[in-house]
């Protein structure tokens, strides 16, 4: 049976973590597909080169692509606009609209999404980033109303890199942040395996944890209008409200 859904994915060209997670998220959902498209991140900073990264002709360009295998949603798979201001994803979300006529979202703005519907107000914040990165993400959520309690960061700057910290540190993160009882916790880069160890760790903590990859998921779904309840197993944020 052809899926019936297909989702389109923006992915960063130097991730390895996206799509052997997504994989798995549809191993068992045979009515939906995901297709992806890279465009080069290689760094991630506040310096020039590493936001220059993030223009939007470039994403454009590889979500045109994406348009040509007729996909029903298209979500930008990356969390840069936590950094660089949710502006950024509102106007290239437009845009994808505006050249493709297809639904596009993003994983921050499925984030924010998640974040109002579900009363997170007192945030835990894990990533791979540097600090200077996290302090701008923390400020951003500020802006929105949204404190960030407790944060653990890595300090790594290379993309590739990210994909390399075990799921052992991941979890370990997500446990400290736990230590102040925030209403979720965001695993905040899609390049880090947190998507599997969410529900565990929902059920243990009793507190929603929202890995980057499966909010991604989460967002192109609801853009394609496609139902998740087949999703289930992965994790709180896939419960019909």
């Amino acid at each position: 049976m052809r899926p019936t859904t297909r989702l389109g994915m923006l992915t960063p060209s130097s991730n390895t973590v996206l799509e052997p997670v997504i994989a798995a998220m549809l191993r068992d959902v045979p009515d939906v597909s995901c297709h992806f498209s890279r465009f080069r991140v290689l760094q991630i900073s506040l310096g020039e080169g590493s936001q220059a990264q993030f223009e939007l002709e470039p994403m454009l360009a590889a979500a045109e692509l994406l348009a040509d295998a007729r996909v029903h949603s298209i979500c930008w798979n990356g969390t840069s606009a936590g950094w660089l201001g949710f502006g950024q994803d509102q106007r290239l979300c437009a845009a994808i609209t505006e050249r493709t006529g297809i639904p596009a979202h993003s994983a921050v703005l499925g984030f924010n999404a998640l974040f109002a519907e579900r009363g997170v107000r007192r945030l835990g914040l894990v990533s791979p980033y540097i600090e200077d990165v996290q302090r701008r993400i923390i400020a951003n959520y500020a802006g929105l109303g949204i404190e960030t309690v407790a944060n653990e960061r890595l300090d790594i700057a290379e993309n590739f890199a990210f994909a390399e910290v075990p799921v052992a540190i991941v979890e370990a993160m997500c446990r400290r942040v736990a230590a102040a009882r925030p209403d979720g916790i965001a695993i905040y880069c899609t390049n880090v395996d947190g998507a599997a160890l969410a529900p565990r760790l929902e059920r243990e903590l009793g507190i929603p944890i929202f890995d980057s990859g499966a909010v991604a998921v989460w967002a192109g779904l609801r853009a394609a209008g496609a139902d998740m309840t087949s999703f289930a197993r992965w994790g709180r944020l896939f419960e019909q409200k």
